[in-house]
């Protein structure tokens, strides 16, 4: 199901959660690599916890965000009927040299943990 239309109160909150940089950063990471969880955000951003979670409770309350538990971690993504609602405010800002950042530093996090799994993986491995 996507979002068609909506209306002015709900509407209200999606644009408040664009008018705050942490959550447009935030909802682009979300945007871009489809669900993290809030330690991934954390470093990527380089938030505290608390701010994190502030963030995160807003992003759900206002409708843009769920998440889902897997073992001990909660994965956040943004909920699909408002994909294409936030794809449409992120092709404005893709060029946006804060965001690209985040984006980068994104990937380097997520090399290195590919890289210490593959290590693991060597060690527990019978040779």
């Amino acid at each position: 199901m996507r979002l068609k239309n909506f209306s002015l109160s709900p509407g209200t909150q999606f644009f408040k959660s664009f008018a705050d940089e942490s959550r447009v950063r935030i909802l682009f990471l979300l945007h871009k690599n489809h669900e993290l969880t809030i330690s991934d955000i954390e470093n990527i951003l380089d938030f505290t916890q608390t701010k994190t979670s502030r963030h995160m409770i807003y992003l759900k309350n206002a409708g843009l965000v769920s998440s889902r538990k897997e073992d001990q971690w909660v994965f956040y993504y943004l909920k699909e009927e408002v994909k294409d609602f936030v794809n449409q405010i992120f092709q404005f800002l893709s060029k946006d040299q804060v965001l690209l950042k985040d984006l980068d530093t994104y990937a380097i996090l997520n090399s290195n943990r590919e890289l210490a799994i593959n290590k693991i993986q060597q060690k527990t491995w019978p040779h």
